[in-house]
């Protein structure tokens, strides 16, 4: 059986996504038409904070990684994207420049949505448009979220939140398995490797996860979720 171009695979996650799926056929068909496909190898860039924000993009395979520079050459994870997930909206739909990185953390298929036909598809399909906006809400949410937590969990709560909802972790068996370097999770949780080092090699001490081969895995979930309740 012939292997799936990713035109193929990324027209048709267009037409299912939760984006245009309150769509009519012709529409969804319509939207997918204008798509482009693009691939990336992992690590390479895709669009950088303040580059011209003239397109909005779908993840079909892979990872793509969302970050903010911050002092010292180091960067702050906002966000791991996934197939089905966009990103570039909200420059696209400004008409300013990006907000953000964005980096091919895998090896990464992706379906670009052009300004100059995406905006037009808007206003002729309200629904799609409503849509958009709940997305963008919902990023909203979490960007107010993570600086609630910033402001009051400290280090160990923080990252307990990380790693209990990191989306590409392998859950089973009541253990949460995750490949992320102590640089990644400290980015992530808003601290210093060096802090998040101590932090889990306490947890490691009492039982609550293993670190082995670059890997972190998770024991006790229930533990890491008692940090996060108020006293």
């Amino acid at each position: 059986m012939a292997t799936k171009s990713t035109s193929e695979r990324g027209r048709k996650l267009l037409e299912e996504c939760t984006l245009f799926s309150a769509l009519d056929q012709r529409a969804r068909h319509e939207i997918a038409a204008y798509a482009r496909p693009r691939k990336f190898i992992a690590g390479e860039s895709i669009c950088r904070l303040d580059d011209p924000g003239d397109s909005m993009m779908a993840v079909v395979l892979g990872t793509v990684r969302i970050s903010l520079p911050a002092i010292k050459g180091k960067d702050i994870i906002l966000a791991d994207l996934q197939a089905g997930e966009f990103f570039g909206e909200i420059a696209l739909l400004d008409g300013k420049t990006r907000s953000a990185n964005a980096t091919a953390h895998t090896k990464c298929e992706l379906m670009v949505l052009d300004r100059r036909d995406l905006l037009p598809f808007l206003e002729r399909n309200p629904v799609a448009c409503v849509k958009l906006m709940e997305m963008l809400c919902a990023r909203i949410r979490r960007s107010d979220e993570r600086m609630a937590d910033i402001a009051f969990l400290d280090l160990p709560a923080r990252l307990a939140k990380t790693i209990l909802h990191y989306p590409r972790a392998s859950r089973s068996a009541g253990t949460i398995k995750l490949s992320l370097s102590q640089s990644e999770l400290a980015a992530m949780a808003g601290g210093t490797r060096e802090n998040v080092n101590r932090c889990l090699r306490n947890w490691q001490r009492r039982g609550i996860l293993e670190l082995k081969d670059r890997w972190t895995i998770i024991r006790q979930p229930d533990a890491l979720r008692k940090l996060l309740k108020p006293d």
